[in-house]
């Protein structure tokens, strides 16, 4: 590949508005364009960022030969087509969870990377967050011994969110619970089963067809022993908002905290029972990242000196430092280095599982195998 700066586009500029300085910065990319479809949120953006090349529409951007690569942040019912029509522009496609809303979708992505040799990286923010970081070392330094089971959840009051928020079945937007349990080993899933449980407003219930308050879903490993169990809710739980995952070893087992901010905790095999838990506080891994965007891990260099004020910060800690590891994973996908996780069929995998899911919990719990194309082995 070549060793030129890949040339990057910014579609959607609200949460996307964030990777702009990493981008800048980032010594192997050069921030290019921004595409907004609101001239006056386009124009304070690019502004304050200095991006001269604006687009209001997202079909002049694909057009834009001078572009390498589009890093999509738009509306969930969005990415599909916006990562289809990029792909068949010839662009790269970085895009923000979930990869679709559909099986079918998801499998027209894996068919496009693998006819075109484009890559597809879709931006999982929890497996590059300083916690998962933090377990995956201590995985592949082989602390946590034999991999026994893994646990997540993704709990998130939506009240107040627009647009296409309100009632949409849990399972939809199960990544960040999916994508750590699945990638700490870079496992597959081969078949689920999950039950719902709760209701929310009945005024909701005709947005999906969906009741559930909560969906609950046991993950089978394709080709492993391993089991891992994740639940998601919405609307209508009390509960902060967390990202949890937490992992059973035959030596180690790590613990998400129960409220934000809290240390870790660390369960060491055969010490005296007093002595098997230990509160640890979770180191940053900005010292992986190239020095000129280490610094984005913390909090507070997005917006000045008055920090960064998207809903990303206040629900959800800044994603755990994980902005600037999404970033230099891509850009050293698409110089030829690194493995760029998850790829088109591994985003295919952790997607799918949660859109099955809910045709599980639909069927009662019923049993559902994962598409032979969502799977690598």
């Amino acid at each position: 590949m070549s060793e030129k700066p890949v040339r990057v586009a910014i579609v959607g500029l609200g949460f996307g508005a964030e990777f702009i300085p990493i981008y800048q910065r980032h010594p192997g990319a050069e921030m290019v364009a921004i595409c907004q479809r609101t001239q006056s949120t386009l124009d304070e953006v690019g502004d304050k960022f200095g991006v001269a090349k604006r687009y209001r529409s997202y079909e002049d951007l694909l057009a834009d030969p001078e572009i390498d690569a589009v890093h999509i942040n738009t509306p969930i019912p969005n990415h599909a087509e916006q990562s289809i029509a990029a792909l068949e522009a010839g662009k790269h496609v970085a895009c923000t969870v979930p990869m679709a809303t559909s099986v079918e979708d998801c499998r027209r992505i894996v068919d496009l990377v693998k006819s075109t040799g484009l890559h597809y990286m879709m931006m999982e923010t929890v497996v590059y967050a300083r916690e998962f970081l933090f377990m995956r070392e201590l995985y592949l330094k082989g602390e946590l011994g034999k991999l026994q089971f893994l646990k997540a959840s993704h709990q998130q009051d939506m009240d107040g969110w627009p647009g296409y928020w309100p009632g949409l079945p849990p399972m939809h937007y199960a990544t960040h619970c999916v994508g750590p349990v699945l990638g700490l080993g870079r496992n597959e899933a081969e078949y689920v089963s999950c039950f719902p449980s709760g209701t929310i407003r009945e005024e909701m219930h005709d947005c999906y067809g969906s009741p559930f308050a909560v969906e609950t879903c046991h993950i089978r490993f394709k080709d492993s022993d391993l089991s891992a169990q994740v639940y998601r809710s919405l609307f209508d739980v009390a509960r902060q908002y967390r990202e949890s995952f937490e992992v059973y070893g035959s030596k180690k087992a790590v613990e998400w905290p129960l409220v934000e901010h809290e240390p870790l905790v660390v369960h060491t095999a055969k010490r005296p029972e007093p002595e098997i838990p230990e509160r640890v506080e979770c180191p940053d891994f900005g010292h992986w990242l190239p020095e000129e965007i280490a610094p984005f891990t913390r909090g507070g260099v997005y917006g000045g000196e008055e920090g960064g004020d998207h809903l990303s910060f206040t629900q959800g800690a800044g994603h755990g430092g994980s902005h600037p590891h999404l970033v230099h994973q891509f850009v050293e996908l698409l110089h030829g280095r690194g493995e760029g996780y998850p790829n088109a069929v591994q985003s295919a995998n952790i997607t799918c599982t949660g859109i099955l899911a809910h045709e599980s919990a639909l069927k009662g719990g019923e049993l559902i195998r994962l598409p032979d194309f969502t799977l690598q082995s």
